[in-house]
C-alpha cells in the first residue's frame, strides 16, 4: 500500500502500491539456496550449473522454471485440444440455412410466378457456404428473417475480418451503420497511406503518424508511441491470423477468402486489408508467417477469437524460450511478467519475480567470485555459510553420542580470544560485564520502563577463549575415482567443511592444510577442494599425501602434530626421486615400503596419525591397521554419515 496526502492535510488516503517491489515482502532467504549451490557443487557441479539448477528446480515457497515451463506447455496443449478454428464459417452456414429456411416457408404460400422464380433461385445456389453467399449478393429477400441474417453474416464477416487484425475493434465498432464501416474503410485506407510513406522514408513520417493517431487513435488501445512500435502491434496480430490461415484446411482457406469479399457488403474492406497484409509482411518479414498449429477440440473459435489463440500459442512459445534460459546470454529479467501473469496468472508472476530476485540477491552478496582462470567459484563468504551448515550437523552428532560433550568450549583453561557471545546453558567462560550491561541498558530503553536497570538471562555475553595449545593439522582426503563411484564424494568435501569451519572460528592459532590425493597428492584451498570434480585416473598415492603432511608439519615446529587421512583405498602410487607417480595394482612392495617410511617419519615428528577407514576391503582393513601401529594412531571405520563427526571428534581428542 502507499499513501498520498489528499486535499485535506491531516487525513490520508491509501491504495496499492505501485513504484516498485513491495517493501513489506519477506526478505529473500539465502541461506537454503547457498546450501543447496553448495551441496550441488560438492557433489561436482560447477557454480554456474548448479546455480542454474537451482533456479530450474526452485526452492520451498517459490516454483522453479522447471514447474513454470510445465505449467506453459500444459497451457499451449489446452488451447489446442479445447479449441477449433472454424467457428466463423459454422456461424455462417448456421445464419445461411436459416435465412434459406424462412426464405421458402415465406414463399411457399406464394402462387405467383415471382415466387416460383425465387424458389427456382433458392434451389439452383451452390453447395458451398461462400458461393452461396455470393450468389444471394443481389436477391431481394421475401421474407425479414432471411434478410436480417444476411445481413448479420455480412456483419458477422466484417468484425471478425477486423477482430483477426485489431485488437480493439470490437470495443471501437459498437454498431455496423454505413457511416461506421465507411470511417474503418477510411481508417483502413490511412493506414495503408502511412505505411506506405513510411516505407519509401517520407521525411514526415512523424507527423505523419501524429495526424493518423489523432483521427483512428480510437481503433488502437495499445497507443503506440511511434510508427514503428504500431507496425510492431499491427504484424504481430496480422502474422498470427496468417498462423490462423495456416493452420485450416484448404477448403476452409477458399471459403474464408470468398466470403471475406462481403464482409459488410463492402469489397473494399477485404482489399484493404489485403493490401495491409503485404505491407506489414514486407516491414516484418522476421515474423512467424508461414507456421501452423493443430487444433483437435469441439469449441469452435471464430477469426478473431482464432487470431487471439494464435497470439496466446506465441506468446506461449516465447515464454518456454525466455524460461529455458538456455540462449547465449539468457538472464532471468528477459522473462515477459505480464506475459507469464496474462497465461499462467499472477502467482506464476511472483515466482518468476522472486527468483530474479533471488539470482541477483546471491550475485550481490558475494557469493560468487571469479576463478584466475575466469570460471565462476564459491566465494569466502558462501564457503562460511557452508561449513557452518556442516559444522552444526557434526556438531549435533557429536551431542548425541553417549558420555560426549561440546569440546569446542575452551573452559577455564582457555584465554580470551576478543570476541564474545550470548551465555549458553552450561558456559563456564567469564562474563563480558561491558556487552552485558549495555545489553541489558538498551533492553530497559526499548521497553520504555523507568527505574533501575535490572539483568535479565538474555542480556547475558561470555568472553570467547581459545586453548592455549597450538596445533598444526594435515586432513589428508582420498580423490581418487573409487571415492566418487562410492558415493564418498560429498561426505568428504563436507567433513573438510566442517573441520576448516571448526578451526577457523574456534581454534585461530591452529594451521590447518588440506591435502588431496589421487595419482599425485596436492595441497589445495577450500574452494579448490568444494569445487573439485570427480577424475577417472588410476591410483591412490598415500605417500605423496603423508609426505606433504610431514612438509606441513615441519613449517610449524612449535604446534602439537596431528593428521587425518580420509581413504577407502589401499595404497596403489607411490612418488619416484623425479617427482614421477608409480601405479602398481596390487601394491607394490616398493609402494607400501615408500608409505610406511614417510609413516615413520610422520611418527618421529611426533604426530598422532588417525586414518578414516571408508569400505570393508581386508586389503585396506589390514594395510591401515599397520599404518595405525607404526605411528602409534588409531583407525576409525565411520559410516558416511558419521565421517564428520568423526574426524572432528578425533582432531578434538588428538588437541587435547
Amino acid at each position: 500500500m502507499s499513501a498520498r496526502p489528499p486535499e485535506n492535510p491531516e487525513s490520508y488516503a491509501y491504495g496499492p502500491y505501485h513504484d516498485g517491489p513491495d517493501p513489506l515482502a519477506p526478505p529473500v532467504d539465502l541461506r537454503d539456496a547457498v546450501d543447496e549451490i553448495g551441496r550441488d557443487v560438492m557433489a561436482g557441479s560447477s557454480p554456474r550449473s548448479a546455480l542454474e539448477e537451482l533456479l530450474r528446480r526452485g526452492t520451498r515457497r517459490t516454483a522453479g522454471l522447471d514447474e513454470l515451463t510445465r505449467r506453459v506447455w500444459q497451457r499451449r496443449s489446452e488451447i489446442q485440444r479445447r479449441h477449433r478454428l472454424d467457428g466463423t464459417l459454422q456461424e455462417v452456414r448456421r445464419l445461411l440455412d436459416e435465412a434459406l429456411d424462412a426464405e421458402r416457408r415465406a414463399l411457399f404460400p406464394d402462387p405467383s410466378d415471382d415466387a416460383r422464380f425465387r424458389e427456382a433461385q433458392l434451389d439452383a445456389l451452390p453447395p458451398g457456404t461462400a458461393a452461396a453467399v455470393s450468389d444471394l449478393a443481389n436477391y431481394e429477400w421475401t421474407s425479414e428473417t432471411g434478410r436480417e441474417n444476411y445481413e448479420r453474416i455480412r456483419e458477422l464477416l466484417g468484425k471478425e475480418l477486423l477482430e483477426s487484425r485489431f485488437e480493439g475493434m470490437k470495443q471501437a465498432l459498437q454498431s455496423t451503420s454505413p457511416e461506421d464501416v465507411e470511417r474503418v474503410n477510411q481508417m483502413l485506407a490511412d493506414l495503408n497511406a502511412l505505411l506506405s510513406a513510411h516505407a519509401q522514408g517520407f521525411s514526415d513520417i512523424d507527423e505523419r503518424f501524429a495526424e493518423f493517431m489523432r483521427r483512428h487513435g480510437e481503433f488502437f488501445p495499445e497507443n503506440p508511441q511511434n510508427v514503428e512500435e504500431l507496425i510492431d502491434v499491427l504484424a504481430a496480430r496480422a502474422a498470427a491470423a496468417q498462423r490462423m490461415l495456416n493452420s485450416m484446411t484448404p477448403e476452409q482457406r477458399a471459403e474464408l477468402a470468398q466470403l471475406s469479399q462481403q464482409a459488410f457488403g463492402d469489397p473494399r474492406i477485404a482489399q484493404q486489408l489485403s493490401t495491409l497484409d503485404q505491407q506489414l509482411r514486407g516491414l516484418r518479414p522476421g515474423e512467424d508467417w508461414t507456421s501452423s498449429a493443430r487444433f483437435r477440440g469441439d469449441d469452435p473459435l471464430g477469426l478473431g477469437e482464432g487470431a487471439r489463440a494464435m497470439t496466446d500459442l506465441a506468446e506461449l512459445d516465447a515464454l518456454a524460450e525466455q524460461l529455458s534460459q538456455a540462449y547465449p546470454g539468457a538472464r532471468l529479467e528477459d522473462i515477459d511478467l505480464d506475459a507469464l501473469e496474462r497465461q499462467l496468472g499472477e502467482e506464476a508472476g511472483v515466482d518468476a519475480r522472486r527468483l530474479a530476485e533471488l539470482e541477483r540477491e546471491l550475485r550481490a552478496q558475494g557469493l560468487f567470485e571469479r576463478a584466475p582462470d575466469g570460471s565462476l567459484r564459491l566465494s569466502p563468504k558462501a564457503l562460511r555459510r557452508l561449513g557452518e551448515t556442516a559444522l552444526a550437523e557434526v556438531v549435533r552428532a557429536l551431542r548425541g553420542r553417549s558420555g560426549d560433550r561440546d569440546t569446542t568450549s575452551a573452559g577455564a583453561a582457555g584465554e580470551p580470544d576478543g570476541s564474545t557471545r550470548p551465555w549458553r546453558f552450561g558456559d563456564t567462560q567469564p562474563w563480558a560485564v561491558s556487552r552485558t550491561v549495555r545489553n541489558a541498558v538498551l533492553r530497559t530503553a526499548a521497553s520504555r520502563h523507568s527505574g533501575a536497570v535490572r539483568l535479565d538471562v538474555s542480556d547475558v555475553e561470555v568472553v570467547e577463549t581459545e586453548h592455549r595449545s597450538r596445533a598444526a593439522v594435515a586432513l589428508c582426503v582420498d580423490t581418487s575415482w573409487s571415492m566418487v563411484q562410492e558415493d564418498r564424494w560429498l561426505p568428504m568435501k563436507r567433513t573438510a567443511l566442517a573441520l576448516h569451519q571448526l578451526i577457523s572460528t574456534r581454534f585461530r592459532n591452529d594451521a590447518l592444510q588440506l591435502i588431496t590425493f589421487g595419482r599425485y597428492a596436492a595441497p589445495v584451498e577450500l574452494a579448490e577442494l568444494v569445487g573439485l570434480e570427480g577424475a577417472w585416473e588410476q591410483g591412490t598415492n598415500a605417500h605423496h599425501a603423508l609426505l606433504l603432511a610431514g612438509r606441513h608439519l615441519r613449517r610449524h615446529p612449535d604446534a602439537q602434530p596431528v593428521v587425518l587421512m580420509v581413504t577407502d583405498g589401499e595404497p596403489t602410487a607411490h612418488l619416484e626421486q623425479d617427482g614421477v607417480a608409480e601405479f602398481d595394482y596390487p601394491p607394490s612392495p616398493r609402494t607400501l615400503l615408500k608409505t610406511l617410511s614417510e609413516v615413520d617419519r610422520l611418527a618421529k615428528l611426533g604426530a598422532a596419525v588417525s586414518v578414516f577407514r571408508l569400505g570393508d576391503d581386508p586389503r585396506l582393513a589390514a594395510f591401515v591397521d599397520l599404518l595405525a601401529r607404526r605411528a602409534g594412531g588409531r583407525v576409525l571405520a565411520p559410516d558416511l554419515d558419521g565421517l564428520g563427526a568423526a574426524v572432528v571428534g578425533d582432531y578434538l581428542r588428538n588437541r587435547r
